[in-house]
């Protein structure tokens, strides 16, 4: 349903700014929602690469609209983003769901929970741009378009290894609690891409 569902956003130059610029958001959030899980001290060097390269790919996400049209998606107004209360909603309702059951299950508070809902829902968040950025490059080389999301697939790529190694550190069944986190984010994924299909012209 995705690859079908980009095929048609790729082949409208409004649909594809306002996609582009989706993710933009989408990365930009992400980086926000890490910053804004630091210690106020104990800050890793890891932390600190993550938020930089997540607000690096909303910035070159950005750049990528004017290979489209210049002209479109200057903000991250409601009217430039695609299904934008699902995707507004989306990184919130991951990041409160996870905060929810981690407390279940490790009985953690204030910062403990807070670094513990950044390792979970950002290994969830990569193990899902592992699977929807390489679908939409190879859109992208179908459609021969000038926009390419390479350079991010090679770092998220990256991210998820580093998430791995530092779970392994947090709990030696970190396993079962990630699959867990996955089936919280797979929900709340299928309802945007839902959500996003109902934005097309011919629902893909």
């Amino acid at each position: 349903m995705l690859a079908s569902n980009l095929k048609s956003i790729v082949s409208d130059n409004v649909l594809h700014a306002k996609w582009l610029n989706t993710l933009s958001y989408m990365e930009n959030a992400g980086a926000k929602k890490i910053s804004a899980s630091e210690h106020k001290e104990n800050v890793n060097l890891i932390i600190l690469k993550h938020a930089a390269e997540e607000h690096r790919h909303a910035y070159y996400l950005k750049k990528q609209i004017s290979k489209v049209d210049e002209s479109l998606c200057k903000t991250y107004t409601n009217a430039e983003l695609l299904s934008p209360n699902h995707t507004k909603y989306y990184l919130h309702a991951l990041d409160i769901a996870v905060c929810r059951y981690l407390k279940e299950q490790f009985n953690l508070s204030g910062y403990d929970l807070k670094f513990a809902a950044y390792l979970f829902v950002t290994y969830a968040i990569e193990v899902r741009a592992d699977e929807l950025y390489p679908i939409y490059q190879a859109v992208l080389d179908e459609a021969k378009s000038k926009v390419n999301v390479k350079s991010i697939i090679l770092e998220e790529e990256g991210h998820l290894e580093e998430m791995m190694n530092q779970l392994v550190s947090f709990s030696d069944d970190w396993e079962n609690h990630a699959a867990e986190v996955i089936k919280i984010e797979k929900a709340l994924f299928d309802n945007w891409v839902t959500a996003l299909a109902a934005e097309l012209p011919i629902s893909a």
